[in-house]
């Protein structure tokens, strides 16, 4: 039996009161002051060059992430060194202290690829209970026609016929799935790192049970509409030990991840105007704009 929500699903809230949940865990801890560095679905705050602090709002007891974190590494994953293995608790949100890694040249994406066939590799019964393993296809994000409604009007008539398209076409992925293992569950080059000891895989948060091609979709459509390296899903395939593009459900699960990011760009627009810009490039591409510009990663 699956569990219905992923570690994280939602930010941690308001910003002042992730702010606290960080001072107060930094003065528990001994840290120093800690400096605000983004929010998205966790506040991240950084002690020192070496020390992170990572506010959270998490769907299962918090020292889960210490002993995923522990299972990973001696299964051979590069993942991020918990400082504290028991979080504090502040006001409902847990604090995590993490090593603060920093970049140490080219990704060794050949590496990356190894580790997530470890991962999809590990058998799921290991999992079930220790940590959050929903399937991936109850996402809430991943209901494209009502949230394709939901935004319904921010849109213009191209830009919804092209993503209406695009739903049309790859929507009905789910009936291509014939089996499931041990999905990251969100893989792409904003949550990986190479670090001075190799490559690390962040952010386990989405954890799940999906189609192996869950893993590989977002890094097959990276270089035409991310900007990013071509020869980065090809090393990462040759590391994986073999390549799915041309796949129907990978190629299907590449073309959902980019209207599931779309669609969140222009939702988060409505309150914020950098999300509105960054929304506005991403449809000029459904619009079937022949010059739409390379997204950029919010």
């Amino acid at each position: 039996m699956s569990d219905p929500l992923p570690f994280v699903s939602r930010p941690p809230g308001d910003p002042a009161t992730a702010a606290h949940a960080a001072r107060a865990a930094a003065s528990a801890w001994g840290f120093g002051e800690p400096q605000h560095l983004r929010t998205g679905m966790n506040a991240l705050f950084t002690c020192s060059d070496d020390v992170m602090l990572r506010v959270s709002h998490t769907n299962a007891p918090p020292e889960q992430a210490a002993w995923l974190m522990a299972r990973l590494r001696e299964r051979g994953v590069g993942v991020p060194t918990l400082l504290r293995p028991e979080p504090v608790d502040v006001d409902g949100l847990a604090v995590f202290a993490i090593e603060r890694l920093h970049p140490a040249g080219r990704v060794d994406w050949r590496q990356i690829g190894a580790m997530v066939r470890i991962v999809h590799d590990w058998p799921a019964h290991e999992v079930v209970g220790r940590y959050p393993l929903p399937h991936a296809d109850t996402f809430p994000w991943w209901d494209t026609h009502a949230a394709l409604a939901a935004v319904d009007d921010l849109l213009d008539e191209q830009a919804r016929a092209g993503l209406a398209a695009a739903i049309d076409a790859h929507g009905a992925w789910l009936a291509l799935v014939t089996d499931r293992v041990v999905c990251h569950g969100d893989v792409h080059p904003g949550n990986v790192l190479q670090s001075a000891a190799g490559p690390v895989l962040l952010d386990w948060d989405l954890l799940c049970l999906g189609p192996p091609a869950w893993d590989h979709g977002p890094l097959m459509s990276w270089a035409e509409r991310w900007g990013g390296d071509p020869t980065m899903y090809p090393e990462f395939a040759d590391g994986y030990g073999r390549s799915l593009v041309g796949d129907p459900l990978a190629e299907s699960l590449a073309t959902m991840r980019n209207v599931i990011a779309t669609l969140m760009r222009v939702r988060a627009g409505r309150t914020d105007p950098a999300a509105a810009e960054e929304a506005e490039r991403r449809l000029r591409f459904w619009r079937g704009d022949p010059a739409a510009p390379m997204w950029r990663a919010q």
